[in-house]
């Protein structure tokens, strides 16, 4: 049963139905063994972190930054701020100095949360030029603040403050008066253009989020919900406080790249991910896959072809399977998709949210095959994450997002915009009236920027309107949806699509090097270099032969016609990625020019 209050009380309330069961699973941030706290527990500590904050002197809706990667600390932060009516202001952590910079004097924010060592220096290296900053608060005891830092003090230290509740009475006051009109997040978006917009979300969005996602996201208490995206995005933002509202456990992931590791020590049943993770997974499987004996080779694509006919032909379309097909399913679950699974730590698979990019519809149906419950959706940080979702159980359409959610009213504007109004859309921008102004229609519904349709109640995406290309034969192109149908080739890491106002479409790729190194070494092809290897006329070949497979489903005018393997990752560090590791085109076209002019070079 669902624990529906407002945030400045949700884990105090949970704590006293739940008391020293298990609420949070993690490592300290060095990593190391699995340890867990209870609700009681984590309930006293988001206690001490309000207390504190008010002997600090933070004020009603004051701003509050977090910079850190996923921690037990980023939570009690998050709760103990909503605790004394405080905004929190999540940061990714990989953030470049110039963003925090941004940020920090965007919102006025006077004290900042970090978590280990990358964070607390770029927050010391930017402190002088943030006049409203005072405190540098630190997460990591491990991490080394400079000599002269006479602003910074570490989590341990700060909860001292808070040390036997000196201001319990006051925090117990905020409570009672706090608001579903209360800003609880500035969420700022990295944006592949132009600067970051502080998105405003509200507890009475959240509040009505949750209880739209109680109808139809089956998380319950006997779940263990592992935490893989940043804090800061707000789909896990939103699922990972839901998840809390329905009394779920919760295993905190400090480290992205650690992920597939964590899973297999701590068996989650949920996650929610990008779709770029169940790309990995598809493209790991099937290079074990390619890697394996002829009969095993053999077995698995059976299997596959039972799983994909089991529940993409029926199940999906919500018929019953013939009696030998299940039987034969069920022996193949047992037997070889059970393996499949246990090898990503997922033996007790319940169901798994996606959502942020498109799904390319073979690593759907790839992953339904298998016997996970893939929960396809869609949504953004202005509509508080989901817009639609799958129904686990119900019938779906490989390749839509569901069915919008209850409270959302979905309407398809000009040029096929997905449009909305509801409970769960920002109110608008902090500090940033004009774009507010422009976001909305004059009926107040928000301009998405997605291109769609709804068919049988099920909404459908076609492209990112911003995004779409016209070639000088006028000509238009999507890019992302070519991209998705590239990106499940296991040779393929990074991708993106050229094609505005040029005669026809190219790309520039990152490919997987381990990859392609070893199939150069079995080609006797000889390398002295990543630059030599991308170049080389039979990589190039095999490249295009693979390409060319993939896209023969594409119109002519939207088949990738040349291409350039680049030896080196895209890079945030240049400015080629956001903190969600989505492609700023525009700066990629500049740092790739003469690559790209040579592509059309007659």
């Amino acid at each position: 049963m669902q624990t529906n209050c407002h945030m400045s009380v949700l884990v105090h309330e949970q704590a006293k139905k739940y008391g020293n069961r298990e609420m949070l699973i993690y490592q300290d941030f060095s990593g190391g063994e699995w340890k867990s706290l209870s609700w009681n527990q984590v309930s006293q500590v988001v206690n001490q972190v309000s207390n504190a904050l008010l002997n600090l002197g933070v004020k009603v809706q004051e701003n509050i930054g977090i910079f850190s990667q996923n921690s037990v600390q980023y939570l009690e932060c998050d709760f103990g701020a909503w605790g004394v009516r405080a905004v929190t202001i999540p940061f990714y952590a990989t953030s470049s100095e110039q963003q925090i910079q941004f940020m920090v004097n965007d919102a006025k924010i006077r004290f900042l949360f970090v978590g280990e060592q990358e964070q607390y220096d770029k927050a010391r290296r930017v402190f002088s030029m943030c006049p409203s900053l005072e405190r540098i608060i630190v997460f990591d005891s491990q991490v080394r603040i400079a000599t002269h830092d006479p602003n910074s003090l570490y989590f341990s230290d700060f909860l001292k403050l808070g040390e036997n509740m000196p201001r319990q009475t006051e925090v117990a006051q905020l409570q009672r008066d706090a608001s579903y009109d209360d800003i609880a997040n500035i969420l700022y978006t990295s944006g592949t253009t132009g600067d970051s917009k502080g998105v405003i979300l509200t507890h009475g969005q959240f509040h009505a989020a949750f209880e739209a996602n109680d109808k139809c996201v089956p998380v319950g208490e006997n779940d263990r919900v592992m935490n893989f995206l940043p804090y800061t995005h707000i789909f896990e933002r939103g699922w990972a406080i839901l998840s809390l509202t329905e009394g779920a456990t919760m295993i905190v992931n400090t480290h992205p790249q650690e992920v597939q590791q964590s899973m297999r020590q701590t068996h989650p049943t949920c996650m929610s991910a990008v779709p770029r993770f169940w790309e990995k997974v598809y493209m790991g499987v099937m290079d074990k896959i390619d890697h394996s004996n002829g009969m095993q080779r053999k077995l698995f694509k059976h299997a596959l072809a039972v799983g994909r006919k089991h529940n993409i032909e029926y199940l999906s379309l919500g018929k019953k399977p013939p009696v030998a097909l299940h039987l034969e399913y069920e022996m193949l679950n047992r037997t070889v998709f059970s393996l499949v699974r246990k090898e990503l730590g997922l033996e007790n698979a319940h169901f798994f949210p996606t959502a942020g990019a498109a799904v390319s519809s073979h690593v759907e149906e790839f992953v339904h095959s298998i016997g996970i419950n893939m929960v396809v959706g869609y949504g953004l940080t202005e509509s508080l994450a989901t817009v639609s979702c799958n129904h686990l159980g119900e019938p779906f359409t490989v390749g839509g997002v569901g069915i919008p959610i209850e409270g959302i009213d979905v309407k398809i504007g000009e040029g096929d915009e997905i449009l909305l109004k509801g409970p769960t859309i920002t109110r608008g921008y902090y500090n940033r009236d004009d774009l507010t102004k422009e976001a909305f229609t004059a009926d107040g519904y928000f301009r998405t920027g997605d291109a769609g349709y709804m068919r049988n109640g099920e909404l459908f995406l076609k492209e990112r309107i911003k995004d779409l290309f016209k070639t000088s034969n006028g000509k238009y192109i999507a890019p992302q949806m070519i991209e998705s149908k590239l990106l499940v080739d296991k040779f393929i890491d990074q991708i993106s699509i050229i094609a505005d106002q040029r005669k026809f479409v190219s790309a520039l790729i990152v490919p997987v090097y381990s990859l392609l190194e070893e199939y150069a070494e079995k080609h006797g092809i000889a390398f002295e270099s990543r630059e030599q290897l991308c170049a080389d006329p039979r990589i190039i070949e095999m490249m295009k032969e693979r390409i060319d497979t993939l896209q023969q489903q594409l119109a002519h005018y939207e088949q990738v016609k040349r291409f350039t393997l680049l030896p080196h990752h895209l890079s945030m560090e240049r400015g080629e990625l956001t903190n969600t590791l989505k492609i700023r085109r525009r700066v990629l076209c500049e740092n790739y020019k003469e690559q790209i002019d040579a592509m059309y070079a007659e």
